[in-house]
């Protein structure tokens, strides 16, 4: 089946050049050229990826992501932006973008960019070698069957990026993940991704699992590595 892809982007020369790229790798695609349109969009014509500006007429791109989440719309999203600082580029990971590229761009990248998180929401991970278990560490249960999981028997909501990330460290047994690793193996891609993406979706992951993120107990930093889940 043919992927729908939403661009939200005002700039017609790049939105049309954009859409034509991407229709001709195979996508069917679609223009909002506001923020308020490229919601609604969101909302009624459920694309598979939507591509989205943050400085929008109408309503701007923050708020437009905030709105698909508020709902509970795990569509992926990748922002397009002129923005390059990082408290830009952490804001939008923290409300729930998916990949966060910088104008002017790589076409060719930001294509590999598309089909890595089209991959990454596909909803079997069979393909990716994870079979149906059941983890536990502390009060966290995982039932990666059906991606649930739990603290103290109370659901716990995590966002596909966020869930991905602890199955990785999960799998680990214990053994250090480093960051490019992670990157590789949760997103898709390498180097040329902003260095804090799994810092800050560490953070998320502390902030819903962890007792005390500021101390963690789980979730461990391995300086100038990466990353390790500690068990009981």
């Amino acid at each position: 089946m043919t992927a729908q892809i939403l661009i939200v982007e005002d700039n017609d020369d790049l939105a049309l050049g954009l859409a034509n790229n991407l229709e001709i790798e195979g996508f069917s695609v679609e223009i909002a050229r506001d923020g308020a349109s490229g919601l609604r969009r969101a909302h009624e014509g459920r694309p598979d990826l939507v591509i989205l500006d943050l400085m929008l007429p109408a309503l701007d791109g923050y708020r437009v992501l905030s709105g698909l989440r508020d709902v509970g719309d795990e569509v992926p999203v990748l922002i397009l932006t002129a923005r390059t600082d990082e408290h830009d580029k952490v804001r939008g990971f923290r409300d729930g973008a998916d990949d966060y590229v910088t104008k002017p761009f790589g076409l060719l990248e930001l294509i590999g960019r598309v089909h890595a998180l089209l991959r990454r929401a596909q909803p079997s991970r069979r393909a990716n070698g994870v079979t149906e278990a059941r983890f536990r560490f502390g009060d966290i249960e995982v039932l990666s069957g059906t991606h649930d999981v739990y603290r103290r028997g109370a659901p716990v909501t995590l966002r596909p990026k966020e869930y991905d990330l602890l199955l990785a460290l999960l799998r680990r047994k214990g053994r250090v993940a480093e960051r490019m690793e992670l990157l590789r193996e949760v997103w898709g891609y390498g180097a040329d991704v902003v260095s804090r993406t799994v810092d800050t979706h560490i953070g998320e992951l502390r902030r819903k699992l962890e007792a005390d993120p500021a101390d963690p107990r789980y979730i461990i930093t391995v300086r100038k590595s990466g990353y390790r889940l500690q068990p009981d």
